[in-house]
């Protein structure tokens, strides 16, 4: 055992630094644990209610906090270790998922309730977000930076494709209570290993307030225009994608494909694509990864336009692997590019409004997917986000910066990213002065943004 890793750590230097160890262990357990959550949840209120609106209520509650939370916890991520931040999310996380799978298994859920604690959930997500986008670059040098990226989002991936495939079973077998209790369990075991990174944090106790601080971020945030554009679209695609797929895809699958492991198995198979896709991220670097993040936009129309045409469940699962390969290797770039583009003083805050402005309008998307299908039926709500999403992603081609910005050099895992000369104010990549940045996604992880 001890020459193969050797030789591994010698393949991937990355491996050799303790404290990236433990947060790829921390990322294996905890997508594991949430990939029981996704499927559970959907299921359980599917199983309570059968109303594709109550289940846009209870992921709506699950995305609203995002919308206030976000932007708190790229403050406290600057000023505080960004790994006790995430601590404190996974445990409301668990808290709220481990709560909602013992009502679900004493048969006493009632609708207020998933709603409740799904917005629990939402506040655990949204403080996660900005904190994990800062935490990397404080345990790895500058250089190892996208090794350690695709590295650590292949172990989120694996563990999320392995963990969705046994949900998916285990709802099918005995019930979604049962795999949101593996939900909580599982996330409550990372925080041991969270505790253990040595990371420290770097603000001064003692410094500006909290409204200066999310002034600096914005100002941060705002002073580049690939940013701003780049959100703004994945702000639209991902209230569409949202609605399209993860509110009215389940009760697609539940109606057509075979249920809850149908579902499990297209997780699953997205999952799979991000495997693929993180492979490939170890040393694909495009000469303009902007630009590319912009064009991997157009793929999130894939999922629900599958859906939405009937195709038979090896159709699905063959789409969102391709899916998943392409949303990896664009999630991988965009991490890159805020590293190397965003001072680490202030990567976290910006993180935030990355993440506040992709899932803005998510809500909205979760509200309207299941009263829309009800009044005119899933096939045709989901070609609507499919045209919405290819609309807004050719649209965002108008920026010169999306279009030109160039990384340094064209190969291997250094390569990071400059932006172009300044654009004059009167073209379409002008005005560089507000607007909100792409978050990750999914998948995420749930998430699905670019980050």
């Amino acid at each position: 055992m001890v020459m193969p890793w050797r030789a591994l750590a010698r393949r991937f230097p990355v491996l050799a630094i303790r404290d990236f160890r433990l947060l790829l262990a921390d990322r294996l357990l905890a997508p594991a644990a949430v990939a029981f959550s996704l499927v559970g949840v959907s299921f359980a209120v599917l199983d309570l209610t059968g109303s594709t609106a109550d289940l846009s209520y209870v992921l709506a509650a699950q995305i609203a906090p995002s919308l206030v939370f976000t932007l708190i916890s790229g403050v406290v991520a600057d000023r505080v270790p960004p790994q006790r931040v995430v601590v404190a999310a996974n445990i409301m996380i668990a808290v709220a998922e481990g709560l909602l799978g013992i009502l679900v298994l004493g048969g006493h859920v009632l609708l207020w309730h998933m709603i409740v604690l799904e917005a629990l959930t939402g506040v655990g997500m949204a403080v996660f977000y900005p904190a994990s986008q800062a935490l990397l670059p404080k345990i790895v040098p500058d250089e190892l930076l996208q090794q350690a990226n695709a590295i650590s989002r292949l172990a989120m991936n694996g563990a999320q494709m392995g963990g969705a495939a046994v949900a998916g079973v285990v709802v099918a077998a005995v019930g979604p209570g049962w795999a949101l209790t593996v939900c909580g369990v599982g996330l409550l075991g990372t925080i041991p290993l969270l505790l253990a990174i040595r990371v420290t944090g770097h603000a001064e106790g003692g410094g500006a307030g909290m409204l200066s601080d999310l002034r600096d971020g914005w100002s941060e945030f705002a002073s580049h225009t690939w940013l701003w554009v780049i959100v703004v679209q994945y702000c639209v695609i991902l209230m569409a994608w949202y609605g399209g797929f993860m509110v009215l895809g389940p009760a697609v699958a539940k109606a057509e494909l075979g249920g809850a492991t149908a579902w499990g198995a297209i997780a699953s198979a997205e999952a799979l694509g991000l495997i693929i896709g993180g492979l490939l991220s170890l040393r694909f670097a495009p000469k303009r990864p902007i630009l590319f993040v912009a064009i991997v936009g157009a793929v999130f129309a894939i999922p629900p336009l599958s859906l939405a045409m009937h195709w038979p469940l090896p159709a699905v699962f063959l789409a969102a692997v391709f899916f998943g390969l392409s949303m990896e290797v664009m999630a991988v770039q965009w991490s890159v590019a805020l590293a190397r583009n965003v001072p680490a003083d202030r990567l976290a805050r910006v993180s935030a409004y990355d993440a506040l402005g992709s899932v803005t309008a998510m809500p909205l998307g979760a509200l309207l997917a299941g009263p829309i299908a009800e009044k005119i039926g899933p096939a045709p709500t989901q070609y609507g986000a499919g045209a919405l999403i290819v609309l807004v992603s050719g649209f965002s081609l108008l920026s010169r910066q999306v279009r030109t910005m160039r990384a340094v050099g064209s190969s291997g895992l250094g390569a990071g990213v400059i932006p172009p000369p300044p654009v004059s104010s009167t073209s379409p990549a002008g005005a560089a002065s507000a607007g909100p940045v792409a978050a990750e996604s999914a998948q995420g992880e749930p998430q699905a943004d670019p980050a």
